[in-house]
């Protein structure tokens, strides 16, 4: 069996904008009973403090919110519609509430898009909510050694967030530009 490799607390806890452009191409492992799934990141969504009306965290802190203002590299595993896992890792110091939204993953040449598709594919739900991401076991983000240049990684508008207004249409979601 090979050691997990994961990415340090370190790399979680810098400005999200920056760690989230430096998620696009490293790899989500999963460990389950049946082995391991890898996916390449394709797509992720950024999410920044209070003041960001699209983030969690722009009501206060609360119950659901609470592992936001937590350590860098942690899980957020909620449920939407209640029925769609979506996996955050948080990211930042302590007290400050930011987290990003793994969108899109490549496993095997296979695209999975939309958060909701991800988490099905790889089987994560909330139990895996507050997991330390940074200690391999179970869900863990990887550095394959893989530099995307900067020319292949698209920045949009977040997405399902329309209700946040300005703040919605933040350039935060970042894209892998699949080669044809």
């Amino acid at each position: 069996m090979v050691m997990p490799k994961p990415i340090p607390r370190a790399f979680f806890n810098r400005p999200t904008l920056t760690v989230a452009r430096a998620l696009v191409g490293k790899y989500l492992v999963r460990e389950h009973r049946n082995g391991f799934m890898a996916g390449k990141i394709i797509e992720v969504e950024a999410y920044i403090g209070s003041n960001d009306q699209a983030c969690h965290a722009s009501k206060g802190r609360t119950a659901r919110t609470d592992v936001m203002f937590g350590p860098a590299g942690v899980a957020y595993v909620y449920l939407i519609y209640g029925m769609y896992h979506c996996l955050n890792v948080v990211t930042e110091r302590e007290e400050f509430p930011a987290a990003i939204l793994i969108r899109a993953v490549e496993v095997d040449g296979e695209l999975i898009d939309g958060p909701g598709r991800l988490c099905r594919a790889l089987k994560v739900d909330r139990s895996l909510h507050r997991l330390d991401l940074t200690i391999g076991r179970g869900l863990w983000f990887e550095d394959r050694g893989v530099e995307v240049p900067r020319g292949r990684v698209g920045r949009f508008p977040r997405i399902g967030v329309e209700y946040a207004g300005e703040w919605a249409k933040k350039l935060w979601r970042f894209r892998l530009r699949l080669s044809k």
